[in-house]
């Protein structure tokens, strides 16, 4: 017997507006960050640095001293963008109850078994354009996004304050708990690369996986319709 059936709504309307939101954001703090970083394209650990000391890493990126007014003007405020929809995404998730039911690994998914054979899926070239209707995302996007919204943004958050002296002057724990204005600086920039590295995880898969009805459900709330018989 046939017939179509439409899938459930996967995404409600605050969680794709915190999705662009913050993908926009993210692109302008990627940008500004690299405008930023050729002022001074070493990273030290402690409290001081310049282009002429000894640095714990040398950056192979040319100094340039003209980007950083403009950068740092879009790199704030894609900061306070990025936080604002991050945050009410976060506690939005918590409070309905999306954080567990839908990012926390579900028993039979942390597995050591289950999680080798996610692991063999995800390094195939090929894709399962099947992904894009699964019920539930798989032990590894979970582990990812639980990582991002966790760990990964709270401490480039909180490593970027630091570097702040307005507010390191009310709050000097930032000191502490970095070990210093470069340190907080050289945490701020592999906390980046790790989520340039989530992003390209993310596209990758994306393209790999039904890209027309994964977008579909990120813009509309939905995939597409599909056809059973």
């Amino acid at each position: 017997m046939g017939g179509s059936r439409l899938e459930h709504a996967r995404h409600p309307l605050w969680v794709r507006a915190a999705h662009w939101i913050g993908a926009a954001a993210f692109l302008g703090l990627a940008v500004s960050g690299v405008a930023i970083l050729l002022a001074l394209p070493k990273l030290f650990w402690g409290e001081t640095g310049a282009n002429d000391a000894p640095a714990w890493v040398s950056l192979p990126l040319p100094v340039n001293l003209e980007q950083t007014g403009w950068g740092r003007n879009l790199h704030f405020l894609s900061a306070w963008a990025f936080v604002i929809a991050g945050g009410l995404y976060l506690a939005a998730a918590a409070l309905g109850g999306r954080l567990y039911r839908r990012l926390w690994p579900d028993r039979d998914q942390v597995r050591p078994a289950h999680l080798a054979g996610e692991v063999r899926d995800h390094l195939s070239l090929g894709g399962d354009p099947r992904a894009a209707y699964a019920p539930r995302y798989n032990a590894l996007q979970k582990l990812a996004y639980l990582a991002v919204l966790l760990v990964l943004a709270p401490t480039m958050l909180l490593s970027g304050l630091t570097m702040a002296p307005g507010v390191t002057a009310a709050f000097p724990e930032l000191f502490t708990l970095f070990g210093g204005r470069q340190s907080a600086r050289t945490v701020h920039f592999l906390t980046g690369c790790g989520l340039v590295l989530f992003l390209a995880v993310h596209l990758w898969q994306v393209l790999a996986n039904g890209p027309r009805a994964l977008m579909r459900a990120m813009i509309l709330g939905r995939p597409e319709r599909r056809d059973r018989r």
